[in-house]
């Protein structure tokens, strides 16, 4: 079968999934019975009177009369939806439908998905401001940046339930985890890799700061966009790119490259060259996260570079960076914990539940849902599976903890 073939089967396979038996991945599914007239009286007047009284007096109630502590909406615009662009914010519908599904099956949170038209920044918060009473926590998709910035930081400021724009620190967590396993691998740290991030978008940017809050030197990382790299002496930055501008005299990606321990990927496809590559230190570190072609295919790398570990984001090569590993599993910690907002601790406490699980023995679970003999700690295994059922009960608990010891958490919880 031809590539072109191929594609084309993928493509009917994946109208046929989101079109039938019933179109969509969502439905709603009762919690209570309705099967008789004492059944209704309850569910709605007169007996649903009592705790719209008892939330009405304490707000807080909410979280036991409702399924609000459980729910979560993924919001987006659609103007950055997966690598097609400004779509809208109808057509980004299947991949937030697809985020529940996601929610759902791995952590047993509810979701609503919620699709706004807004031209403008301003229109989006306050549309997320007004219905935010609705839910337990908001999860931000595929919004464009720099607007995304902007929108993540005024409802953090404004809300007191959990915001998180996966695109951003579900990336850079889970980047994180796998940069911290490769660095050990490769004897090097963190504290000392110099590192290139090439993407100065939602997920670099999220990416060098997460780096830099966990112990790497802000001098040693140097962020490239489409002008080259990101330097003190450009006039056309940003605000978000000035905070990850370098005092530098490399301009290029190629001079940006040549020594460095570590590339961070989040760009587009094919930008790197072998020899790039080749001229990177001992033992470099390659995260080509591109999809659905990285920044440099793994088999060029390794034809290249025989010392290197790499990561993609894709599932057919090893050392997947996926965010599924991390947002499902955040958000539920951060509402067991009934946590006012998702902070550096709780982000860097999954990071290390995530680092941290992957040196443990791997359960035959995993090997037979990826159809593997073996797996252990190493250069192809630096980052847990996807599939893996332990992430769960790994980096929710961590999340829920790390909620607690900062004191974002519910009063009373964990106490």
């Amino acid at each position: 079968m031809s590539k072109q073939d191929a594609d084309h089967a993928i493509n009917q396979a994946a109208l046929e999934y989101h079109a039938k038996p019933v179109p969509g991945k969502l439905a709603i599914a009762l919690t209570k019975p309705a099967e008789t007239q004492s059944d209704l009286a309850l569910a709605y007047t007169p007996g649903v009177a009592e705790p719209v009284r008892r939330i009405a007096d304490n707000p807080e109630d909410a979280y036991l009369y409702t399924g609000k502590g459980n729910l979560v909406a993924v919001i987006t615009d659609g103007t950055a939806v997966l690598g097609l662009g400004n779509t809208g914010a109808l057509a980004g519908k299947p991949v937030m439908e697809g985020k529940a599904l996601l929610f759902k099956h791995f952590a047993d949170i509810d979701v609503f998905d919620i699709e706004v038209d807004a031209e403008h920044p301003q229109e989006f918060i306050e549309t997320v401001m007004r219905i935010a009473p609705t839910f337990g926590g908001i999860n931000l998709e595929d919004i464009a940046a720099p607007h995304c910035f902007e929108i993540e930081q005024a409802l953090i400021e404004q809300l007191d339930i959990p915001v998180f724009h996966d695109d951003q620190h579900g990336t850079a967590i889970i980047i994180a985890a796998g940069l911290l396993n490769a660095l050990e691998l490769q004897g090097k740290t963190l504290e000392n890799a110099r590192i290139v991030v090439i993407g100065a978008g939602a997920a670099g940017i999220a990416s060098i700061r997460l780096l830099c809050s966990m112990g790497a030197h802000r001098d040693n990382i140097l962020a490239i966009d489409r002008e080259g790299v990101i330097h003190t002496g450009r006039q056309d930055l940003n605000p978000y790119k000035w905070g990850v501008a370098a005092d530098t005299d490399r301009r290029t990606l190629a001079e940006a490259m040549d020594g460095a321990d570590v590339v961070i990927g989040v760009s587009g496809p094919e930008l790197i060259t072998p020899e790039m590559l080749a001229s990177m230190a001992p033992k470099p570190i390659v995260f080509a996260l591109s999809n659905p072609v990285p920044e440099i295919r793994p088999e060029i790398a390794a034809g290249v570079r025989d010392d290197l570990i790499m990561a993609t984001g894709r599932s057919d090569y090893p050392n997947q960076v996926n965010n599924v590993l991390g947002f499902p599993f955040i958000f539920r910690g951060a509402l067991d914990a009934r946590a006012c907002c998702i902070n550096d601790a709780m982000q860097i406490a999954a990071v290390n539940a995530l680092k941290d699980l992957t040196h443990e023995a791997v359960p035959q679970q995993v090997l037979d849902a990826y159809g593997l003999e073996s797996l252990a700690y190493g250069p192809d295994y630096i980052i847990p599976k996807p599939l893996d059922e332990r992430l769960r009960e790994h980096v929710a608990p961590a999340v829920m903890q790390a909620a607690i010891d900062s004191g974002v958490a519910k009063d009373g919880i964990g106490g």
